[in-house]
């Protein structure tokens, strides 16, 4: 495992760079460079690395430029899929996810979002796809890059507790799906993990 040095110079170096793309006030920008510079101090001296070197490579990332990770938990009980009802934008149905957090590895961030959202603790076992957003039928389009990753997840205990995020819970049959959030998952993408689920053999989809 990594030092826990390491996550915290990433964590101060993410709460920068998200700072100084959106901060206009002047003030706040200067908080935001000092943030950095006690990243690049952390990372310079625990990784024994000049420091100017910390801060050109510091320099290179800003902004939004790569693409966001959108994790999704994929749980079955009885051929029926887990599905939540999420609160903010259109009040629709989906499959329970969210963004990967800094210092999260993709597994563990969907563990961690299918508990918040469903009540369920689960694992995840196997990853069954990675799809870039803008080449499926997601709406609306989002003004950043997002590769949405689909992961089976295997309940372990707990029972349905909608979070703060979403107001219902429940399994459904492939023939009874609800109104989906397209904007987290399309119909499409629904069977074709109901289909997964009949093969598990079937290797991991990618665009």
């Amino acid at each position: 495992m990594e030092p826990r040095w390491i996550k915290w110079a990433r964590a101060l170096q993410a709460i920068s760079q998200t700072g100084l793309h959106f901060a206009e006030n002047k003030y706040d920008l200067e908080r935001y460079r000092e943030i950095q510079e006690i990243a690049a101090e952390v990372f310079s001296d625990y990784g024994k690395i000049d420091k100017e070197v910390v801060k050109n490579l510091f320099a290179r990332e800003s902004g939004y430029a790569t693409p966001k990770v959108d994790v999704r938990g994929v749980v079955f009980r009885n051929s029926q899929i887990l599905l939540v009802r999420e609160i903010a934008d259109d009040n629709l149905w989906t499959l329970p996810g969210g963004w990967a957090d800094v210092n999260e590895s993709p597994s563990e961030a969907v563990v961690r979002e299918v508990l918040e959202e469903s009540g369920y603790e689960t694992r995840a076992v196997k990853l069954l796809a990675v799809y870039d957003r803008a080449k499926h039928d997601h709406v609306p389009p989002y003004p950043y890059h997002i590769y949405k990753l689909f992961f089976l997840c295997e309940i372990i205990r707990g029972k349905a507790k909608p979070s703060g995020e979403t107001s219902e819970t429940g399994f459904f049959p492939e023939h009874d799906i609800p109104e989906l959030s397209v904007s987290r998952v399309t119909p499409k993408q629904i069977g074709r993990f109901f289909a997964h689920n009949k093969h598990p053999e079937w290797p991991a989809d990618f665009d």
